[in-house]
């Protein structure tokens, strides 16, 4: 049995310490080994303590949780979870965290909540599992020009991803010019952080990226990213595409969920798609993917050694479902390879 991942829990509430801690406590696997109410308590704890982990409040006295992430990534980098508001500011606050290198990020929970942070301990086990190098990303802030000589053809995107998502998402978008193929996204992200994140996306891309509303028709140069919360990301209607977000329960413990979006697009496009699968945790969108490359699209998958969690694009590759695994840097360049236009009236 592999040894329990060691935690340091930092929140400037003592009530939401306790709560974290008897969270982590209830799982055998995981030891908390110390908490702090601050980052200056923080930073000599993790020096005497030496954690696997550490869960990060993001507002804190005397430093942020921005700031002081910031000087762990820089000095000391290890995996860091961040605990935020569920709320727009605290869904900025943790977009930005995920860009500066955080592992994950949970929400706080609401008041009467019956499961609070119910998928801390896993994110923290696969955080302390990790053989991720911490280093500071470095995606640009600007859009990158339009690729001038890119010709779109008829082909549908589908992207899935999780853990690590954010960062990985903005690597391979920034690569797709204005014409971009249509592209829709599932990421596992909470409710209220999704339209945050498109909007981020859409500062930092060519493309227009928007949260996907139900109806949406899929353009040329547009980019849809299923909203968190309770219902699932669909495209339907194979003569004018769109979103439609339908109701159902979790799959695979997620809603929405990769495998939903995947499935709708083996059914709708079939080999006039192209199916990506990134970073993540467990296993949502492996099964799906495989029926995308069953019905003739192309598949991606990022390889282990550019994954911050090698857990999904894994399950996808050993069923058979990848095509063909990439490194980060190369996904957004492959899958404008594959959609381009051939010649007029091509695929």
């Amino acid at each position: 049995m592999s040894a329990a991942a060691r935690v340091l829990v930092v929140d400037d509430s003592p009530t939401m310490r306790g709560l974290i801690t008897a969270v982590l406590r209830s799982d055998p696997e995981v030891d908390v080994v110390g908490q702090a109410g601050d980052a200056l308590e923080a930073r000599a704890a993790i020096k005497a303590l030496n954690p696997d982990v550490v869960t990060l409040d993001i507002e804190m006295p005397n430093m942020n949780g921005l700031d002081f992430l910031e000087k762990i990534m820089t000095l000391r980098p290890m995996p860091v979870i961040m605990v935020s508001t569920m709320t727009h500011r605290g869904a900025d606050a943790t977009l930005a965290a995920l860009e500066i290198g955080a592992f994950d990020c949970v929400g706080k929970p609401s008041p009467g909540e019956p499961h609070p942070f119910g998928d801390l301990a896993e994110k923290v086990k696969a955080a302390a599992r990790s053989q991720r190098q911490y280093v500071k990303p470095t995606a640009s802030r600007t859009p990158p020009p339009a690729v001038a000589d890119f010709r779109v053809g008829r082909k549908i995107v589908a992207v899935g991803s999780s853990t690590g998502g954010v960062e990985a998402l903005i690597n391979v978008l920034q690569k797709f010019p204005a014409n971009c193929p249509p592209t829709v996204i599932t990421q596992h992200m909470p409710p209220s952080f999704t339209r945050s994140f498109a909007e981020r996306l859409n500062r930092l891309c060519a493309p227009v990226v928007e949260e996907a509303t139900d109806g949406a028709r899929l353009e040329i140069g547009k980019i849809y990213l299923a909203p968190g919360g309770d219902r699932h990301l669909r495209v339907a209607n194979a003569s004018a595409p769109h979103c439609r977000l339908a109701e159902g329960g979790p799959v695979n413990g997620h809603r929405p969920s990769v495998d939903v979006l995947f499935d709708s697009v083996a059914e709708l496009a079939g080999r006039n798609a192209v199916g990506v699968i990134l970073t993540g945790m467990g296993r949502d969108g492996a099964a799906g993917l495989l029926k995308m490359r069953h019905a003739g699209a192309r598949t991606i998958g990022q390889n282990e050694k550019t994954c911050v969690v090698y857990g999904m694009p894994r399950v996808a590759f050993e069923l058979g479902a990848v095509e063909q695994q990439f490194p980060l840097n190369a996904i957004g360049e492959e899958i404008l390879k594959v959609t381009a236009a051939r010649k007029e009236g091509s695929e």
